[in-house]
């Protein structure tokens, strides 16, 4: 449920999804807003100017990455997680049988489930990250004060990658290799969707990481570190 202190509309939003029974998208415009209602107004800035990067934003909060192909034992590729958080009879019924997918598989879709509410405050705290790294453009006033009344603040030049400390540049959400790329959503824990707890990172960083959390990273590469003399 939507924090009841947070001055958002929330009114709910007709959706053609086939989990509507069981997901239903609210309007994330300040109360008393004029015009339609919004599911995520705090991108439609990204989106007029650098389309690509608001999707991904989107994308990377509210689905889970799943496999990199669907098929029967693979699962989804990706899927809600919200959705994520029903139980498998409910998830059977719109045709999802996890009783079908390897255990590693099942294990891995749960890790990522998150409650819709949270899943949208990720991509706001994506978003401020996002035009918080260097060259990034610049937000409006409107939306600098939308930032400030959901809790969050735009400080430029702030956004590091959440692994090596290293300032991220905006322009590199134009490179890619083999289709991805260069910077990627990643988390402190793998296993927890949170703003707190979500950020940025370049690609090779996420890639090292892989299912460690920061801490368990950190220690492995102090490991490796003094079994190497180097500390």
């Amino acid at each position: 449920m939507m924090d009841p202190l947070l001055p958002l509309c929330g009114k709910r939003l007709l959706t053609r999804s086939k989990y509507a029974p069981i997901y239903t998208p609210k309007c994330h415009r300040l109360k008393g807003h004029e015009g339609k209602c919004k599911e995520f107004p705090f991108l439609r800035e990204l989106e007029k100017s650098h389309f690509r990067v608001a999707q991904k934003i989107k994308r990377d909060s509210i689905m889970t990455t799943g496999a990199a192909w669907k098929s029967d034992d693979a699962g989804p590729n990706r899927i809600l997680r919200c959705v994520m958080l029903e139980d498998d009879l409910t998830l059977k019924r719109f045709g999802l049988n996890m009783a079908m997918l390897k255990p590693g598989i099942v294990a891995k879709l749960r890790d990522k489930a998150a409650s819709y509410d949270d899943c949208v405050r990720v991509a706001i705290a994506l978003t401020v990250k996002a035009y918080n790294m260097k060259s990034a453009p610049l937000a409006s006033q409107k939306l600098a004060t939308y930032f400030e009344a959901t809790g969050f603040t735009l400080e430029p030049n702030s956004t590091f990658c959440e692994i090596c400390r290293l300032p991220l540049d905006f322009r590199l959400f134009r490179n890619a290799r083999r289709g991805k790329a260069e910077i990627e959503t990643c988390h402190k824990d793998p296993r927890l969707h949170t703003p707190e707890n979500v950020g940025f990172a370049h690609r090779e960083c996420n890639i090292a990481q892989g299912p460690k959390t920061l801490d368990e990273f950190y220690s492995w590469i102090r490991g490796i570190l003094q079994r190497a003399g180097r500390l």
